[in-house]
């Protein structure tokens, strides 16, 4: 493989740089506490805007499922590994008028005209969790579950998970799959066992949902790191032979923080899956070139260049759909949280399946274009999907 180059660096380079501007992001963020989730009240003028010409708060639901350990002392979770899974049931209040995907946190005086809050919160034993899914599956028989990626809080994961569902207009309530992230830059080795170590507990998260007739098809979406553990559990699921959970699952990878060599490994143990795998991808993600640096300077699955065509041949013959989201606008500086504003521009969270089987059509390579008004099958998204071929 040829040394890449981004802007004019060779990519080792480039990666050292970034690594430097990840850390000083990290180190001058202020980084939600545990307090985050703790309800509040109400305030009586929540929906005072209802009778004037501003924009009320609105409220979603977030069901959450994790294997970090309970944080007893603050009430939330920790970055150490537990026994079992937690679940948890949250509604939001969430800000209206948002321009962008930033994530305004309360305060001890909570303004919901800016900030998003947990409202209620409640712990759910996994039998009232699955009724609760069931409950809040959507006409189609359709659920998603998100993953985070490394570098991810608890509280964090969960506000993003509603930041993407207000924005999405999501019916019912997503899934949050949480998974014992350190929550720290240094912690990219730790995180990678810890994902790994999780592919059980998402194995069986995703399996005891696909037990009801009422779920017909389970969107499991990945970000970064998230991505690998969920490309590693639908391989496990693979492994132990389970074709009747697989052929509900719509695979969808957000700047994918996968060794290319890794996943053409896992492909080849997965086969191919009756609902294609759908990778959203930018030649831009600066924290891809820092994930490539850690690794070796190996190439990731979430920087592929569709303009490659070894590239739009792979997605072909392996029957992919890989999209380049570069012309969505990040807000992390970095190019890596676009799935986050992908959002605005569906109905559903990413769901890429037009409600029928794919054909051949369905797979390849694919640019979307943010400026655009069409909705483009197979995308259920509203924007212009332009076929590279």
């Amino acid at each position: 493989m040829t040394e890449q180059r981004l802007n004019g660096f060779p990519m080792g380079a480039k990666a050292v740089l970034v690594a430097i501007g990840l850390a000083m992001l990290a180190g001058c963020a202020t980084r939600p506490s545990p307090d985050v989730l703790n309800p509040v009240h109400q305030p009586v003028h929540l929906n005072a805007s209802l009778h004037s010409d501003e924009a009320a708060p609105s409220r979603v639901n977030v069901l959450a499922a994790t294997n970090r350990s309970a944080d007893t002392a603050r009430g939330g979770f920790g970055s150490t590994w537990a026994d079992n899974l937690t679940y948890e049931q949250y509604a939001f209040s969430v800000p209206p008028n948002r321009k962008d995907t930033a994530i305004t946190y309360p305060t001890s005086r909570p303004d919901p005209e800016r900030q998003f809050a947990v409202i209620r919160r409640k712990q759910l034993a996994k039998d009232a969790f699955v009724q609760e899914v069931l409950r809040s599956t959507q006409s189609d028989g359709t659920v998603g579950i998100f993953v985070h990626g490394y570098n991810y809080s608890y509280q964090e994961a969960l506000f993003r998970t509603a930041q993407i569902a207000a924005d999405a207009n999501i019916p019912g309530s997503p899934i949050l799959f949480s998974w014992p992230s350190a929550a720290a830059v240094a912690g990219y080795v730790a995180d990678r066992d810890a994902a790994l170590s999780s592919r059980s507990d998402l194995d069986s998260l995703v399996t005891s949902l696909s037990a009801s007739g009422k779920v017909k098809r389970i969107i499991l979406f990945g970000h970064s790191m998230g991505g690998f553990l969920v490309m590693e559990t639908v391989r496990q699921l693979k492994l132990q032979h389970r074709d009747d959970v697989i052929g509900k699952l719509a695979v969808i990878l957000a700047a994918p923080d996968i060794d290319v060599d890794v996943f053409r490994s896992q492909l080849k143990d997965i086969g191919r899956m009756p609902i294609p795998i759908s990778l959203l991808v930018s030649k831009d993600d600066r924290a891809l070139v820092a994930s490539s640096f850690i690794a070796g300077e190996r190439g990731r699955v979430g920087r592929l260049d569709i303009d490659d065509p070894v590239i739009r041949e792979a997605a072909l013959k392996e029957r992919l759909r890989v999209i380049d989201i570069t012309s969505i606008q990040a807000s992390d500086g970095l190019g890596h949280d676009r799935y986050a504003s992908l959002a605005k521009f569906g109905a559903q969270l990413a769901s890429f399946e037009s409600g029928r089987r794919s054909s051949v059509g369905d797979v390849g390579a694919y640019v979307f274009d943010a400026a655009g008004a069409a909705v483009a099958s197979p995308f259920r998204l509203a924007g212009r999907v332009v076929g590279s071929q």
